[in-house]
């Protein structure tokens, strides 16, 4: 495992401070606020401790305030209900003592049952493909110096789009883009953790979907962003450390929000996982 990658594991890794209570660092990745997908890894991860032989099969969570990334986040898992086969937990991150976000994550006994679903969408391999990194490199001489370090930084999630947007001269396009995912270096066989880190890493890119038609990106100016809420469902069994295609789409964006959906899929086809959000995309002044 790259040591990039396992600051990324040791992130999501919870200290317990009490009786269903978790604390976690932060990280800083160039963002005015916490990352909301490092809360989204690290409140699932506070629920999966307080359940036994059963896997996350669905997590809903509502962002109330932005995160101080100079702070740890504590973590209170309520146990809501375990029934015979699903487990439900809320689950409430606080920062000095006020709610960052809440969610509920359910879980559920491994079973058999009906199979069915949508084809993988054609697109090029991950091997065709530059990763965000190249393109950073590529920007970095027409951003400014003390940006240029985060633009081309060695990340733990590799991202290689289908078709990149150039941040800094943004045409408008239909409200569609597919990137491929993977976790750098080899990770551990404990697929709770493939779930967190995919959690992690569903928040990149996902509301930049709503924003392609109007011909702006997160790097805009005049813009007010954030994650609203997030949903992620669980299909099959995946890996992080192998290629997963993000296909994103944002069927509609009013009232000042975008909303946005995204599959992912393995390279044999496989959808694994489902995701939606809300975001606000407000034009300031």
């Amino acid at each position: 495992m790259l040591d990039v990658t396992r600051r990324l594991v040791e992130l999501l890794d919870l200290a317990e401070t009490g009786n269903d209570h978790f604390q976690g660092d932060s990280e800083d990745l160039g963002f005015p606020n916490v990352f909301g997908g490092q809360v989204l890894g690290q409140a699932l991860m506070a629920a999966s401790r307080s359940v036994e032989n059963r896997g996350p099969h669905s997590m809903h969570a509502y962002f109330l305030r932005p995160g101080n990334h100079q702070l740890p986040i504590d973590y209170e898992v309520q146990r809501v209900r375990d029934g015979g086969t699903f487990s439900v937990r809320r689950v409430i991150a606080r920062q000095r003592g006020k709610e960052i976000l809440t969610g509920s994550m359910s879980f559920q006994v491994a079973e058999e049952g009906f199979d069915h679903q949508f084809d993988k969408p054609e697109t090029p391999g991950p091997e065709e493909l530059g990763s965000e990194q190249d393109y950073g490199k590529i920007l970095a001489p027409d951003v400014p110096e003390h940006k240029r370090a985060k633009l081309t930084r060695n990340r733990p999630i590799e991202i290689r789009p289908v078709n990149p947007v150039s941040s800094l001269q943004p045409d408008p396009r239909p409200p569609y883009q597919q990137s491929w995912f993977r976790a750098r270096g080899e990770l551990p066989d404990d697929p709770m953790l493939h779930c967190c880190l995919l959690a992690y890493a569903s928040d990149f890119e996902f509301l930049g979907t709503s924003l392609g038609p109007h011909g702006v990106t997160i790097l805009s100016r005049g813009l007010q962003l954030a994650s609203l809420d997030h949903a992620i469902w669980f299909h099959r069994p995946f890996r992080m450390d192998e290629w997963l295609l993000y296909d994103m789409d944002s069927p509609s964006a009013s009232g000042g929000r975008g909303f946005n959906r995204g599959s992912f899929y393995d390279t044999a086809g496989r959808l694994v996982a489902s995701t939606a959000q809300e975001a606000l995309i407000r034009k300031r002044g």
